[in-house]
């Protein structure tokens, strides 16, 4: 069995645990990692039941005054993600589309219905990093939202918060 649960991901001179947005989980969140520029990965595990509710990332990216990230992670298989920006709103796509489009199950909507296309989810990912102060291009991105995961969704995540500009600390 994968991981279930949640990757939180937001600029902050504090701790994320400690803002009001995130209040309904903060016992459950624990620092992932630092990253350069201030931001922060926590982690919120949960199980597959999909009833726990992290917050709203558009309250998330108000009170840190920075774009917002979640990523729920569904087994290892595949991540949902919602970004929200302070001035440029909320959008939401997939990870390992493949894989959730297998988690959807056979009604009659699809993952369209749902989740942004990868050329579309690259371009509004291309402005929330702009919002962030990052200049990036759309290739990476749009390499990452149509990849199948290699062997874990998690990796796919990271690469996302890569091509966007959050990126890993000096070593």
């Amino acid at each position: 069995m994968g991981y279930w649960g949640y990757f939180v991901v937001a600029r902050s001179e504090r701790p994320l645990a400690e803002l009001t947005a995130l209040q309904g989980v903060r016992d459950q969140l624990t620092l992932h990692e630092q990253r350069a520029g201030g931001w922060q990965v926590w982690e919120c595990p949960g199980g597959g039941d999909a009833t726990q509710d992290v917050g709203s990332m558009n309250a998330l990216a108000l009170e840190t005054g920075a774009p917002a990230l979640f990523g729920y992670v569904m087994d290892s298989d595949c991540v949902v993600v919602e970004a929200a920006g302070p001035e440029s709103g909320a959008w939401t796509t997939c990870l390992a589309r493949g894989a959730m489009a297998a988690y959807m199950g056979g009604d009659d909507l699809t993952l369209e219905d749902y989740f942004l296309e990868p050329r579309d989810a690259a371009e509004r990912a291309v402005a929330w990093a702009a919002e962030a102060g990052r200049d990036v291009p759309d290739e990476p991105l749009i390499e990452v939202l149509t990849a199948d995961p290699d062997p874990f969704a998690e990796a796919l995540f990271f690469r996302l918060l890569d091509g966007l500009g959050v990126e890993q600390p000096p070593q």
